[in-house]
């Protein structure tokens, strides 16, 4: 996997979320953006999904802007971000988890039918200080998001390790 780069991640992958007691019920193909290497090891990342804007009513947009606009000192701030990739995207980052190759289905291309990395760097420093504030909100309050990032990086490593 590439850091930064774009990608659309097995169905496989969802259900392993649902075997730890987690709970994943988009039913959408979204693309992830593998956008940490994990210090703990080098074959795990941390993802944030992706969707489109413009797939969203005012009503929904409104919702999300409600978040992005708390007080920064409330972990509610981090949960969303909107950014460009190959169209204006909405950052689902408190959807993180940690994913290896094993789960990676496809690449998600851009316009040039080459996989799509972000390069923007102010994008990336705004994900990574949100992701690193789920990550560490995570750390002290284990399996609190829906999707129960500590066991699936517990199940993930063990896969690793075996």
């Amino acid at each position: 996997m590439t850091e930064h780069g774009m990608y659309f991640i097995t169905p496989d992958y969802y259900q392993l979320i649902r075997d730890v007691g987690g709970t994943w019920n988009d039913c959408k193909e979204r693309p992830i953006v593998c956008l940490i290497k994990s210090t703990e090891n080098s074959k795990l990342y941390w993802a944030i999904p992706v969707g489109k804007v413009n797939h969203r009513d005012t009503k929904a947009i409104n919702r999300i802007y409600s978040y992005i606009n708390k007080d920064p000192r409330n972990i509610a701030s981090c949960f969303y971000h909107i950014g460009k990739t190959t169209t204006k995207s909405i950052f689902f980052i408190s959807d993180a988890f940690p994913v290896t190759d094993v789960y990676i289905d496809r690449i998600y291309e851009g316009y040039d039918k080459q996989q799509y990395v972000i390069e923007n760097n102010n994008l990336l420093s705004a994900l990574k200080y949100k992701l690193q504030r789920i990550l560490s909100y995570e750390n002290a309050n284990p399996n609190f998001f829906r999707q129960h990032i500590t066991d699936v990086k517990k199940k993930l490593l063990d896969e690793i390790n075996n």
